[in-house]
């Protein structure tokens, strides 16, 4: 079956077929390739007077034109979007704290382990084996990360992404 022009496929193959181009941005020119510029023209780059560039899919899902219901944003042909990583933010971040229970009693232990932060003013026994009767205040407890970025992809499996370099021209009504 001929595809059509223009027309893109993933394959799970490492070559690319006679009549088709790997889908990696890359610049074609518009004399060798009049008819599929007629169809993409500068969408995805080139000058428009002698070139011309293909889809670049590598690292990219593709998504499909248009606008629906609870989608919000009309999304055009060629629009490219999204981040491979994000760095979260504070303000990103729901409403939340993080209390350490702590007790008012003088401590009677030297370790933290299954113990609780004590008033006290012994050096070695800063700990108490108590019930927690307060709560320290929200101060002793500094926020934490570090404005990392974290991997922000989907589930994913790579193939190889080609487009039609010679096929039917379609069609349209």
């Amino acid at each position: 079956m001929e595809p059509y022009l223009g027309q893109i496929i993933f394959v799970p193959y490492n070559r690319t077929p006679v009549g088709w181009a790997d889908c990696n941005g890359q610049i074609m020119s518009i004399a060798q390739n009049t008819a599929l510029f007629s169809l993409l023209g500068t969408t995805y780059g080139g000058n428009g007077t002698t070139t011309f560039a293909l889809p670049d899919m590598r690292g990219r899902v593709p998504l499909s034109q248009g606008q629906g219901p609870g989608i919000s944003q009309n999304y055009l042909i060629g629009e490219m979007g999204g981040s491979e990583s994000v760095t979260l933010t504070q303000q990103q971040m729901p409403a939340h704290s993080h209390t350490v229970n702590a007790v008012t009693a003088e401590g009677n232990q030297n370790t933290p382990t299954g113990n609780l932060p004590a008033d006290t003013k012994l050096l070695d026994k800063e700990y108490s084996d108590a019930n927690a009767n307060t709560t320290m205040k929200v101060t002793m407890v500094n926020p934490t990360g570090g404005n990392q970025a974290h991997e922000n992809r989907q589930p994913y499996v790579t193939l190889r992404c080609i487009i039609a370099t010679q096929g039917i021209y379609p069609s349209f009504n």
